[in-house]
């Protein structure tokens, strides 16, 4: 029998990894849109147009710590920014869409080029949004744009999605910004895109994601400073979790002569 037939899946749209273990894609598609609803289902538990209990509370105490830090410096660099209105317009359009687009092409990346990677990956991915799910219950969070002296950019610059639209209303928690869940997942997709692009223009640009996206979430009065703080800690959390418990593509390379017997990732 040759490599090739004693290395196939048990089922179509599998991929073996040099330890044995087998990722199929429909699976990876179905685990990742069943997580992501329930995600969405518990942070917007209390994300309708009515401030949970503490939530502005809660922004006076990050305001009066940054204060105390000496980093409270998110109105000034808004203040700065809206002098440029074609980067408030990109910053709004730029929140909305590269935090779902760029860490899709990242997974799908990794699962197409980088098979053995992907579980940590994704592990690492999943562990560091249930994390934040917990600040987000603990810790509701009323964002900048919320308080006088900022600006909500997208009352004065409209994109294709606004937070005061019924639908967003519905199925958005304006009040989930602590841990910020934008830094750790473009953090997360840094590391997965930096370290293996070969062009070094777009490796450059994806070193630089987490940079950009850091911008974006404060002249957008989003997010403050200890926000995207606490989104680095739940990723280096998260990344510790799953480098200890994910196995699938980290054991020893199969030998080419071993029957796959199937086992999932």
């Amino acid at each position: 029998m040759s490599t090739e037939i004693e290395r196939k899946p048990k089922f179509g749209g599998g991929r073996v990894l040099s330890d044995g273990h087998v990722l199929y894609w429909w699976v990876e598609l179905l685990a990742i849109l069943v997580f992501y609803v329930v995600y969405s289902a518990i942070r917007n538990l209390h994300g309708g147009a009515m401030a949970p209990p503490h939530a502005f509370d809660h922004a006076r105490q990050i305001m009066s710590l940054e204060h105390h830090l000496g980093i409270f410096h998110e109105q000034t660099i808004q203040e700065w920014a809206l002098h440029f209105r074609p980067l408030i317009i990109f910053g709004n359009y730029y929140y909305g869409s590269f935090h779902f687009v760029v860490t899709i092409y990242a997974g799908i990346f990794l699962y197409r080029n980088y098979t053995d990677d992907y579980p940590r990956f994704r592990n690492a991915l999943a562990i560091t949004t249930a994390i934040a799910l917990v600040g987000f219950t603990l810790y509701p969070l009323a964002p900048p744009r919320m308080f006088p002296g900022f600006v909500d950019t997208l009352l004065q610059d409209p994109a294709f999605w606004s937070f005061n639209s019924g639908g967003m209303q519905t199925v958005s928690n304006q009040f989930a910004a602590m841990p910020s869940v934008h830094i750790a997942w473009s953090t997360w997709c840094a590391l997965a895109l930096g370290p293996r692009l070969k062009n070094r223009t777009a490796s450059a640009l994806a070193w630089a994601y987490p940079v950009i996206t850091f911008v974006v979430i404060i002249i957008t009065a989003n997010h403050y400073i200890l926000d995207a703080v606490a989104g680095l800690a739940i990723l280096a959390a998260g990344w510790f979790i799953a480098n200890r418990v994910t196995r699938a593509g980290r054991g020893a390379p199969l030998d080419p002569g071993t029957a796959v017997a199937g086992n999932p990732a």
